[in-house]
């Protein structure tokens, strides 16, 4: 039955002012937005950032804001390329859930079928470790765990970091308590390899980069084109001043957080992550059924008060390659990543078919987050709230707290306390046995320190007290001074050494406190 022409007029009426209404809506919303990443940029002294926005099967924002590199004129376009760090993280886990739906594995495959050399510090832990423990951080083992053998850039290779593992701490029972871990993702991109015959790299480009066209990302910095003059620098802010750093991101990261990215090929990402999988007309990286696999929660996370006050967050968990947590009645599906001054994130809210990817060329969490939040916002129609100014809030007390707490541990010092031996002394190659080789040297009447795989890490001890010295690095963009302190016998001569950052603020990848050297006869 045809509608009078009145009637079908009024009706056309009505969905162009809906269409409209919801046009001028959504550029409201990109305004706020706009607005909201230029103030944090400000705020937190950014100098590049790019944003993509999907909602449904549209990009509603995909845009590169400020520079490559501060002081230099090349604009961030929506195509520069960003490391991603541990955005890399839940694309790994695609590949595996790819490979449980070959039936090449399942994920309750044990890893010691597929690598039998593995081994974790307990033989027990060893025998039932899975490819869902090599993902759900619950190893038993502490936080970043081993990653000065990946960082900073490391000569140990793939094999080295097995033969590591087994000598690293552990700290809890196995799959009883979260530590964010990476080495078991680059075992997780050793077990893709040993399935499939080809490197993770080029199973990565295989089954995500190529089907999902994009063209501009890469599973390793050195597999940038070398033509490609639209790469992010990244950058570290020291006393005010933006310092340019790094140039490799995550090399060694592999399958834990190698990959480079722009928010252009990222929208592609995301859009395969809203429809579970799926990115073409009957074409798919992984079934449902597996993207329902890795959003279940494997492991706890504990819960804040203020949380669950403040962003109505009752559940915090780790499922395969993704944080997962409620927030104001929706669940989010994020990560974050982290590279030396270059930082990123991804958010996806299935619910409301909507997602977003922010990279930055500095390190700083608190500008994306701002950024994010504000996003969430807008899209979950909360009540307003300015986010810049709270994360800056929250840097500020973070800052305070922190140079409190070492200026109480400073008053504390014997100042006239003298080392034990002669610095001549102090001076030798040490063990530890999953890093290796470090040493300690005596020149100039100093001692300076070398660690034997890592040639970034280099610096020259000053005496704090007794038998405890400060390393301090001479890049000082790495921001990770610690403490060296020497355990003497009985007899007067040194039996280990011990490491641990001076400030909590340091990085978790640098794992001094798992270092146990000894003296190499």
């Amino acid at each position: 039955m045809k509608l009078p022409i009145k009637a079908y007029a009024l009706a056309l009426f009505t969905l162009l002012c809906s269409s409209l209404a919801f046009a001028s809506t959504q550029d409201d919303k990109l305004k706020s937005i706009d607005a909201a990443i230029k103030q944090s940029m400000s705020t937190f002294q950014v100098p590049g950032v790019a944003v993509a926005i999907v909602k449904g099967d549209n990009v509603v924002m995909s845009q590169g804001y400020g520079v490559i590199e501060h002081g230099k004129p090349a604009k961030v376009t929506a195509d520069t390329v960003f490391g991603i760090a541990s955005n890399t993280k839940a694309m790994t886990a695609a590949l595996l859930a790819g490979l449980v739906d070959e039936g090449k594995l399942s994920w309750t495959t044990k890893v010691i079928d597929i690598i039998p050399e593995f081994q974790m510090p307990s033989a027990y832990v060893t025998r039932e470790f899975t490819i869902i423990d090599l993902l759900a951080h619950n190893s038993g083992l502490g936080l970043g765990a081993g990653d000065l053998m990946i960082w900073p850039h490391t000569t140990l290779t793939t094999q080295d970091i097995i033969k590591g593992i087994k000598y690293l701490p552990e700290v809890s029972s196995f799959r009883s308590e979260f530590a964010y871990d990476n080495l078991m993702y680059i075992i997780a991109g050793e077990v893709i390899a040993r399935v499939t015959g080809q490197s993770w790299q080029e199973v990565i480009q295989a089954q995500i980069f190529t089907p999902l066209g994009m063209k501009n990302t890469s599973a390793a910095y050195s597999l940038i084109a070398k033509d490609n003059n639209n790469v992010a620098r990244a950058h570290v802010p020291l006393d005010g001043k933006l310092n340019v750093v790094g140039g490799n991101f995550l090399e060694k990261f592999a399958a834990a957080g190698s990959v480079a990215s722009s928010v252009n090929d990222m929208s592609l990402w995301l859009k395969a992550q809203l429809k579970h999988g799926q990115y073409a007309d009957n074409k798919r990286l992984y079934s449902k059924e597996q993207s329902l696999a890795m959003r279940k929660a494997r492991t706890l996370l504990s819960v804040s008060e203020k949380a669950t006050e403040q962003d109505k967050t009752h559940f915090s968990a780790y499922g395969l390659g993704w944080f997962l947590k409620d927030y104001h009645g929706v669940k989010l599906v994020h990560h974050s990543g982290g590279i030396l001054g270059m930082v990123s994130k991804v958010v996806i809210v299935p619910e409301e078919d909507l997602a977003m990817v922010i990279l930055t060329n500095q390190q700083s969490g608190y500008a994306f987050n701002a950024i994010y939040h504000h996003i969430l916002n807008e899209y979950l129609e909360l009540p307003a709230k300015d986010w810049v100014a709270f994360y800056d809030t929250k840097r500020q007390e973070r800052i305070e707290k922190e140079q409190a707490r070492l200026a109480k541990a400073k008053a504390k010092v014997n100042k006239n306390s003298a080392h034990s031996l002669p610095l001549r002394d102090y001076a030798q190659v040490y063990a530890d046995n999953w890093y290796g080789d470090i040493e300690i040297s005596y020149k100039n009447n100093a001692l300076h320190m070398q660690f034997g795989n890592t040639p970034e890490l280099k610096g020259t001890l000053e005496h704090y007290q007794h038998n405890t010295f400060i390393v301090r690095w001479h890049d000082r963009t790495l921001e990770a001074d610690a403490f060296v302190n020497f355990n003497l016998t009985e007899d007067g001569e040194i039996n280990y050494v011990t490491m641990k950052a001076v400030s909590l603020a340091t990085d978790f990848s640098f794992d001094f406190h798992d270092l146990k050297l000894k003296p190499k006869k």
